[in-house]
């Protein structure tokens, strides 16, 4: 088959590694791509957020599956546009993505289907919302309603960071994203990700992960797109896993088919877990960037079979076929970040770290000049590796952080501390 991969980070990375593996690939491209992708694929320059060029794209090139992977043309229609072409595609409508694409819906989406989550007020008035947070006391959560990139959710400590966090939101810095805020209780507990390929009726588990949102180490200081990952999580046992796809998922899959919009594709339940018991923290619906790095190095070329089955409605007949191991992945970001960060800077040491079926370097925010590989990004490098446990994925992805000479580049080096 001929593929057409939407994206250009390291989740697009992971993917079109995982799809390249698969003898069902004939041809790989990827839009835009980054600089590792480059190696494996073909990279094409197209508008991904206008469903008219992509399907044009399509047509073109004779693609015969495509594979969605950020939120962002999932909020602007490309799955619909390519469905109504005709064209098999991994990702969900734009009226399911409003599960990611708006907080106030989800809240809605849980009240109608009895979903275990937070307790929480809608606001589009900063002064309505900061009696609220004054009434409430902190902790507390602030979450721009729209997409942010990741960086609309604050946990406030205090009153005052709350307050702050509404100034920001209502004063545009998340632009059109912060004309509507959710405000949440502070749930307690160990947060982690689920990951389940729905096909707008049946669904499919394939992965838990936990990530490290904070940019410094011990999980402090400001929230970023993700730090690093590892997989599967400890603290989403069998037993709890269960219960999240009972009390969370599945009711939320029928749900959205009840209401005329069933979601297919990926959608991946963060959860809160506290005493054995999940709650949901919020839903995205795409593969986490880096969840999806340690999920694809887990999995490899049965992805695209099961992505497959997922966008043809025959989920109920898979199955996923899970190795005894872990897999790890560390992020390397441009200093400053998830500030001001300098772009262009240049990367060495890439050239001797050839993949291997245990280690690979995932590209985020690259680009190739002059036949070198330059930083292009916040989040530049996802070093990523596994092993027969998490320590020795661990070991494996920091040898190699250590082989790259990026001076200009940080990482957290306490990745997977919450399991080790």
């Amino acid at each position: 088959m001929n593929i057409l991969i939407l994206g250009g980070g390291g989740r697009e990375h992971a993917l079109a590694w995982a799809v390249k593996q698969n003898p069902k690939c004939d041809r790989l491209i990827v839009a835009p791509g980054n600089a590792g992708i480059s190696a494996i694929a073909e990279c094409a320059d197209i508008d991904i957020l206008s469903g008219a060029t992509v399907v044009t794209f399509v047509e073109e090139n004779a693609v015969d599956f495509v594979i969605v992977g950020p939120e962002a043309p999932l909020a602007a229609g490309v799955s619909d546009a390519l469905r109504a072409a005709g064209i098999l595609t991994f990702g969900p409508s734009a009226e399911a993505a409003r599960l990611e694409a708006s907080k106030g819906f989800t809240k809605e989406i849980c009240d109608a289907s009895g979903t275990p989550t937070a307790g929480y007020a809608r606001f589009t008035d900063k002064a309505a919302a900061a009696d609220h947070v004054r009434q409430n006391g902190a902790p507390i959560v602030v979450k721009a309603d729209g997409l942010a990139a990741g960086k609309g959710v604050v946990v406030a400590m205090t009153e005052d960071e709350a307050l702050a966090a509404l100034d920001d939101m209502f004063g545009g810095s998340f632009g059109a994203a912060g004309a509507e805020v959710v405000i949440e209780e502070f749930m307690e507990g160990e947060e982690a990700s689920f990951f389940v390929l729905c096909d707008g009726t049946d669904v499919l588990p394939v992965g838990t992960a936990q990530d490290h949102k904070r940019v410094g180490e011990g999980d402090t200081g400001p929230n970023t797109g993700g730090m690093g990952a590892y997989s599967p999580a400890p603290v989403l046992s069998d037993d709890i896993a269960q219960a999240a796809l009972d009390r969370i998922v599945k009711p939320t899959v029928a749900e959205m088919a009840r209401r005329g919009t069933p979601f297919q594709g990926v959608l991946y339940a963060g959860l809160m877990i506290k005493d054995g018991q999940p709650r949901l923290v919020e839903y995205n619906v795409r593969f986490g960037d880096p969840e999806c790095q340690v999920l694809m190095m887990r999995l490899g070329a049965q992805a695209l079979d099961l992505m497959l089955a997922c966008a043809e409605g025959r989920l109920a007949e898979a199955r996923v076929n899970w190795a005894d191991d872990h897999a790890l992945t560390v992020v390397m970001a441009a200093e400053g970040y998830p500030g001001t960060y300098r772009k262009g800077t240049e990367i060495r040491g890439l050239d001797a770290l050839p993949p291997d079926s245990f280690r690979i370097v995932f590209h985020a925010g690259t680009a190739e000049h002059d036949g070198h590989v330059v930083a292009t990004g916040g989040r530049v490098l996802n070093i990523t590796a596994r092993g027969a446990s998490l320590a020795d994925a661990r070991d494996r992805a920091y040898a190699m952080v250590d082989a790259i000479d990026w001076p200009e580049g940080f990482c957290r080096r306490d990745i997977g501390w919450r399991a080790l």
